[in-house]
């Protein structure tokens, strides 16, 4: 069974790539830059010892999931970890099975965690066999066993359906995502995972691993481009914004997009310095140290800091 025309729009930010394709192939126009802004993480940064590849995702997701019925789609399924789960993981893996059999046989579209091992992130579920899931990612592929999923590279076993619902007014899609950006920048235990660090202590974080000698050096730059792609979209979503609440706070929104062009500046500034290497050359936990470099995060990360209140300025004339 074929969803046809289901595949991933493929992003840095693997999850809302595979939140796109869904909506597209559920006939929603909602544009990148929404979806980017309207949940949120066109603002947010998170960030992992060593500046590693796992990075963008050490937080709950939930609380984004849920923003996602201001846009008009809601996300369900659930999120399992295998080390938690022990012996009731292979009941979790056929309660997955069935769930995104019974969706796709539906019509609702689904996306799922690590369905190529080594590969992690997020990936589409287009379809399913008689021996497990078809998928799309980075690359195309399956059928993956069913009773594989959640056992991989990575213990996590994570499926989720997205379907249609009412839109909220855009004013409440720019509160609820503005005001979720700032709760997450101070670091709350109930949304970011206590190894990591968010918001301006995120860059201070990077900047100290790149002095120490601690920062990986391809996953210094696989963060670069995902937060650049983030922040790109949160100045389109402020050109967006003021389409959809002509004449609100302009001046705010100007401001803000200004700002985050500044944050965008500066990322690139770093890319053209550590860009992404050659695969021969790759040495995925090689460490490097660059004290230009950090100096670079400290001052993007100060035009960040500057950005989130540029939030709070909107929300203000809101």
């Amino acid at each position: 069974m074929e969803l046809e025309g289901l595949r991933i729009r493929q992003r840095s930010v693997e999850r809302l790539g595979c939140i796109k394709g869904c909506l597209e192939y559920l006939g929603s126009d909602v544009s990148f830059p929404w979806l980017y802004g309207g949940t949120g993480h066109a603002f947010i940064i998170s960030l992992d010892p060593g500046v590693d590849v796992s990075s963008p995702d050490s937080w709950n997701h939930q609380p984004q999931f849920d923003l996602g019925r201001n846009l008009g789609y809601a996300v369900d399924g659930f999120s399992v970890y295998g080390p938690d789960a022990g012996d009731a993981m292979p009941a979790k893996q056929r309660e997955a099975w069935d769930t995104v059999r019974a969706n796709i046989d539906a019509g609702v579209p689904c996306f799922g965690f690590e369905l190529k091992a080594f590969y992690g992130g997020f990936w589409v579920i287009y379809g399913y066999d008689d021996v497990g899931y078809y998928y799309s990612g980075w690359e195309e592929g399956g059928p993956l066993p069913w009773e594989k999923l959640g056992d991989q590279s990575i213990p996590v076993l994570e499926v989720r359906s997205v379907r249609l619902c009412d839109a909220a007014p855009a004013d409440k899609v720019v509160r609820d995502a503005l005001s979720f950006a700032l709760h997450h920048a101070e670091n709350p235990p109930d949304l970011i995972y206590p190894w990591a660090k968010a918001g301006p202590a995120a860059w201070a974080y990077w900047a100290e691993a790149l002095e120490s000698g601690e920062a990986k050096r391809d996953h210094h730059t696989y963060n670069l481009q995902l937060w650049l792609e983030c922040r790109e979209a949160g100045v389109a979503f402020f050109e967006e914004t003021k389409v959809r609440l002509p004449g609100c706070c302009d001046a705010a929104f100007d401001a803000a997009a200004a700002q985050y062009a500044l944050v965008c500046d500066g990322l690139r500034e770093l890319l053209a310095l550590h860009p992404e290497r050659e695969k021969a050359d790759w040495g995925p936990e090689s460490t490097f140290t660059s004290p230009e470099a950090a100096a670079l995060v400290r001052l993007v990360g100060d035009a960040d800091a500057a950005g989130l209140d540029s939030l709070r300025e909107i929300l203000k004339a809101l």
